[in-house]
């Protein structure tokens, strides 16, 4: 009775270990991270009210003499003082509105940069008459994101930059009618940009540059995705945010912004970074959960990238940039450069085709797909497959989980017809258990010698967890990256599967108007995934030692709280796999003539009288 009380209190004490070790490694940092946004957004009130009370001080503007990683373009143009909101910050330049069925938004005249888009498919709540998701923003707004291409040089004159107004041919840029910019130097150089944009997220940047002057110049063209202040992050450690590029066969490369803070000194003061040289192919820019903004240079010319940090007074200004080879300008002549920008959210199958027909290196690389990409994105690929066939992400989980569970059908019987002998010889192994009570040794060679009398593998039954566990993962990543998962309906209260059931079991489900902390939170279907699994291992028999049948008892209870913040998808997913690897159980069980003792079982867990009372009765 006293070793029962011992594990009993062992048994607790881990599950308690577990429940504070999830609250404090993820439900708190949850909750931190939702005191720092708050944090943030008073601090951006602050500053917009100090902005109206009197102008900031303004920092430098970027232009270098010449061509050096770290020292590229990207300061902003005029006066960089906090607008009162976003309107007037776009105000502040004259611009061309871009229009096509994915983006709204301008680009700037004043420094000829694409700094207003917002995606018109995609808003920051599952109603879809909330705000839109708006990626990039102008010098003076809360959030300054934008993307700039241009040239640099020496001895050429005055070259354009954050200052310089460009002419527009056209009033709107559509995937129809491309944007024309033309801007003279005053100095014999006529710069020429053309922009257009499909009816995704890509935009092409062609530039030209015809010297009608006397001398010969050497112009360099470059590229950037520059982001000023650091934005909030997810926190994860299964999800990259930050800068992020394929450089030629220096292959994928991601950089934190915290990562990218302790990088040694690069080219201007104050600035920090790593800079990749001879690159040919492949992209440079910054990634969010789910957008992201690319430079992509010309994918047959060689350039050196960089990723950066510098100081604007206390700003850090993050900066992804590509700067091309010497361009040598004779007079009469004229050069080119096309680069482009995406700019937008990350669908699969926009990023694949941006690959395929554009022939960029490995842009599909933009989603963080992971170590185990072998894994995940075949699994997206097969659950993106069933949702154009039924229109719902939730049921093509279920059809997946019912696919996955066929294939691995051979050995998930091998294990559990082991498991059902293990069963059956269950009386012969506490005869060993009582012959041999002293001698340890012995009795592990007889339990041994009647594992292979009877065939039996006493770890089969690991096999279809360890089959579960990449499985489990790659369908964890696919709910946590890709964007089509999220806001994705299942049936009922599922609204979003990509976030955590939105019931409770402590509020009563929404009746009490209160909403319990996250150690708490215990939606429906948290509750039947825990019920499933009960019944799961009630089928097995329980675990010769008394610690690891405590343990197990309590296991059920560990998961539903653990399982209580993660996507409800993965949780729909958990709760069907178990409910099919119960029915599996059952008709194996049954062909083997084992008797399929869970209802005893259960009654055994429920029962009032200890079995050790009932065998003295």
């Amino acid at each position: 009775m006293g070793n029962d009380k011992t594990n009993m209190i062992i048994a607790v004490v881990l599950s308690l270990a577990v429940l504070l070790g999830w609250n404090y490694f993820v439900s708190a940092p949850q909750v931190e991270r939702q005191r720092q946004e708050q944090a943030a957004r008073e601090q951006a009130a602050k500053q917009a009210q100090a902005a109206k009370d009197g102008p900031a001080a303004s920092p430098r503007e970027g232009g270098p003499a010449a061509p050096v990683p770290g020292t590229l373009p990207g300061a902003p143009a005029g006066s960089p003082a906090l607008a009162a909101n976003r309107a007037e910050a776009l105000a502040r330049s004259p611009r061309v509105r871009i229009d096509t069925p994915a983006l709204a938004g301008s680009v700037a005249l004043k420094g000829g940069r694409i700094d207003d888009v917002s995606l018109k498919n995609y808003h920051e709540t599952v109603d879809d008459s909330s705000p839109r998701i708006e990626l990039l923003s102008p010098t003076g707004s809360a959030n300054p994101y934008y993307a700039e291409f241009g040239w640099v040089g020496q001895n050429a004159g005055p070259l354009p930059g954050g200052d310089t107004v460009w002419t527009a041919e056209g009033d709107v840029l559509t995937p129809q009618k491309p944007l024309v910019l033309t801007w003279d130097n005053g100095a014999g150089l006529t710069f020429r940009r053309t922009i257009s944009v499909d009816d995704k997220f890509m935009f092409t940047v062609a530039d030209a540059v015809e010297n009608k002057g006397s001398n010969a110049v050497t112009l360099y063209p470059y590229g950037l995705v520059s982001r000023w202040g650091k934005p909030h992050t997810q926190g994860y450690y299964v999800l990259h945010e930050g800068l992020i590029g394929v450089l030629g066969d220096q292959g994928l490369q991601e950089y934190t912004y915290d990562k990218l803070a302790k990088e040694n000194p690069l080219g201007a003061p104050g600035t920090r970074g790593h800079s990749w040289t001879g690159v040919t192919g492949g992209f440079l820019g910054i990634t969010d959960k789910y957008w992201a903004a690319a430079a992509i240079p010309d994918q047959g010319a060689p350039y050196t990238g960089s990723f950066t940090e510098r100081d604007e007074g206390a700003t850090k200004v993050y900066q992804a940039s590509s700067l091309g080879e010497a361009k040598p300008l004779a007079p009469g002549a004229t050069v080119q450069a096309s680069q482009r920008l995406f700019a937008g959210a990350k669908e699969v199958g926009a990023i694949d085709g941006y690959e395929k027909s554009l022939n960029i290196k490995r842009f599909d690389l933009l989603i963080d797909w992971g170590w185990f990409y072998f894994i995940t994105k075949p699994m997206f690929k097969a659950l993106d497959f069933f949702y154009r066939l039924f229109g719902n992400f939730g049921v093509s989980i279920l059809v997946v989980t019912l696919i996955l569970k066929l294939f691995f059908l051979p050995i998930a019987n091998r294990s559990y017809v082991s498991m059902a002998k293990m069963k059956a010889v269950q009386p012969e192994m506490t005869a060993i258990r009582e012959r041999y009570a002293d001698d340890k040794m012995k009795q592990q060679q007889a339990m041994m010698e009647l594992y292979k009398k009877e065939k039996i593998n006493p770890v089969a039954g690991c096999w279809p967890v360890l089959v579960q566990i990449p499985v489990f993962f790659a369908l964890y990543k696919v709910l946590f990256v890709t964007i089509e998962m999220r806001h994705a309906p299942f049936f009922g209260w599922i609204r979003d599967l990509a976030a955590p059931d939105p019931t409770s079991l402590f509020n009563l489900f929404g009746l009490l108007p209160f909403t319990p902390p996250d150690l708490l939170h215990l939606g429906i279907w948290p509750l039947i995934m825990g019920v499933t699994m009960f019944v799961q291992m009630k089928m097995n028999p329980a675990p010769p030692d008394p610690v690891q049948a405590q343990v197990f008892t309590f296991m059920p209870i560990i998961f539903t709280f653990m399982l209580g913040s993660f996507p409800a998808g993965l949780v729909i997913y958990w709760a069907w796999n178990n409910t099919l690897s119960v029915i599996q159980q059952y008709v194996i069980m049954r062909r083997n003539g084992v008797k399929v003792e869970l209802w005893d079982n259960l009654r055994s867990t429920f029962s009032r009288t200890p079995k050790a009372a009932k065998a003295k009765g």
